[in-house]
This record gives structure tokens, sequence and C-alpha cells, in this order.
């Protein structure tokens, strides 16, 4: 099965399910999903930054400080967090990533999805998916800071960084 054809539910502006269709389609048609974002860190703190392939269907060969991607139908985020990270990191036996808070991305009509932010420890050698990944690295938070200017990024990875940064700020922790 392609990712085209993955099964998506179809959520409103609540986040509640109304109804399911092919990726691909959703993705032609505007229709909000749900997505996970999860940072994953080093034992030294360092932040997992990648560019993405050019074969992706959104964002091809832009960066990005979060690995992750869309809840397929019937999946809750945390699967689908876990199952993202492991996935795009090349690892398995990941610690359940820490659930920190979600929001609604809204890039203008037929660009809106719900967005799940979590955050990782991986202390795992990472063997990214090569049809994921073209490149990447663990960076230290100051070094990603100046590279957000510099390099292209995803746009709803950017939001979701910034409002990252805003939570951490508030001294606020994820439940």
């Amino acid at each position: 099965m392609s990712a085209a054809d993955e099964i998506l539910d179809i959520v409103d502006e609540h986040d509640r399910v109304v109804g399911q269709s092919a990726r691909g389609e959703a993705y032609a048609r505007g229709l909000r999903h749900r997505c996970v974002f999860v940072q994953a860190r080093d034992a030294e703190g360092r932040i997992f930054v990648h560019r993405r392939t050019p074969t992706k269907l959104v964002f091809p060969s832009l960066h990005d400080m979060f690995v992750g991607g869309v809840v397929g139908a019937g999946e809750s985020y945390d699967t689908a967090a876990l199952r993202e990270a492991e996935e795009e990191l090349g690892v398995t036996g990941l610690p359940d990533p820490r659930f920190l808070f979600k929001f609604r991305y809204d890039d203008g009509p037929g660009r809106s999805w719900w967005s799940a932010v979590y955050e990782v420890r991986c202390e795992l050698p990472v063997r990214p998916q090569a049809e994921e990944v073209a490149w990447h690295a663990f960076l230290p938070e100051d070094e990603v800071e100046r590279r957000l200017a510099d390099w292209e990024w995803v746009p709803d990875g950017l939001a979701a960084y910034e409002r990252l940064r805003a939570f951490r700020a508030t001294g606020r922790h994820g439940g």
C-alpha cells in the first residue's frame, strides 16, 4: 500500500471524527486530519533534525526538527507518536513519547490539521528511513535556533516548534 492509500480519520474543528479518507484524497481535497510531532533528543539533549526526501507527499526536501506524521484511521495520537518515531528514526524499543500539548495547525483553506506534540529521549543508534530522511543530525538547541533563518523548514513543524518554545517558557509540564 502506498502512503497515498493509507486511510485517515477526517476530523472537524474540534478534533471529532467525521469520516475517513485515503491520505492522497485527504491532501488533495484539504480535509482536516490528525498528525503527531515528536521532538527526539539524544542522551546529550541534542535535537534530531533532518531534511525530508524529495519524494515526500507534503513539504518535500524541507528541514524538520520533529519526527512524526499522520495518525491512521482508528489510531490514537499516543500510538501514532511511538510508531512514527520508531519508523523515522529506524529504531525499536523507544520509551513511549511524552505528550505535551495539542493544537490545530491552520495555514489557510484546505491546510489545517490537528497536531499533537510529544518529546522522547532516543539513546539508541538511529538508522532513519531512507525513503523519509535525506539527511540527519543531532544538533544542540542553540544551533537549531541559529539555523531557523538559514534553512527552509516545514511550516507545520516550525509552528509546532514555536508553540513548544512558548509552552516550555511558561514552565508548564505535559501530562
